[in-house]
């Protein structure tokens, strides 16, 4: 299941997103929050994301099926946040649920690592002292 979403992410509720339980014995997530990061002297207070909401929704449940049929995992969530971020809040959250440890990691590292790659989501930054630029990638 993948999520495109303003509101915070509710980490307890997406934990519960898992609809059997009983079948895993490992649950790994991932959780990727703004950072603060300096530049030329100013700190990132926020993040703007802007999203292609239907692109994205398509490639990202692609991403999670693909992660299905390559790893033995029973169930994958990912969302991830669109609007004004603060620093430290969390922008992405994935869980992968598994019966072993091994391939919920390997799942989790790939949903991760593709929704780097082919989502179409742009990212503006704001800084402490006013100004803004877009982050280029």
């Amino acid at each position: 299941m993948f999520i495109l979403q303003e509101a915070p992410i509710d980490h307890v509720k997406a934990r519960n997103m898992c609809r059997n339980p009983a079948q895993n014995g490992a649950l790994v997530t991932f959780e990727g929050t703004v950072r603060g990061d300096e530049k030329n002297g100013s700190t990132v207070s926020e993040l703007l994301y802007i999203a292609d909401t239907p692109a994205c929704l398509a490639e990202g449940e692609k991403i999670i099926a693909e992660a299905l049929s390559q790893f033995s995992i029973t169930e994958a969530v990912c969302i991830q946040r669109v609007g004004q971020l603060k620093v430290a809040e969390t922008a992405v959250w994935i869980g992968v649920w598994a019966a072993h440890r091994d391939e919920a990691f390997k799942g989790c590292r790939y949903i991760i690592e593709e929704i780097k790659k082919r989502l179409l989501i742009w990212k503006k930054e704001s800084f402490t002292d006013g100004t803004k630029a877009w982050i280029h990638g």
